[in-house]
């Protein structure tokens, strides 16, 4: 029986949230690229602000954070209102920067 690619399965997903290079290695499409953490990549402001639309909750019934607060935290954001918030001042820095 086949295989599922290593991004679908623990051995590709990085426990502190998103995927390790495995996973990334792996993903089929092979442009799947590391997280941007700081800084205002214009990349990493569209990220924040699809993961902060997001229907899920942060955290599990245990109180354990979820796949997606953690990707979120991958990416610079403590959470969904702060994902959606930095998203729009990165977006508003890079307009200010070409006008």
């Amino acid at each position: 029986m086949a295989k599922t690619p290593a991004w679908q399965r623990k051995e590709g997903k990085n426990p502190k949230g998103g995927l390790n290079a495995k996973g990334r290695a792996s993903y089929k499409q092979g442009t799947l690229k590391a997280p941007v953490k700081s800084g205002d990549n214009p990349r990493r402001a569209s990220f924040l602000a699809r993961m902060a639309g997001n229907d899920g909750p942060e955290r599990d019934s245990k109180g354990r954070p979820t796949r997606l607060l953690l990707s979120l935290r991958a990416w610079g954001a403590s959470s969904k209102a702060d994902a959606r918030a930095k998203a729009r001042a990165i977006t508003k820095r890079n307009k200010a920067k070409k006008a």
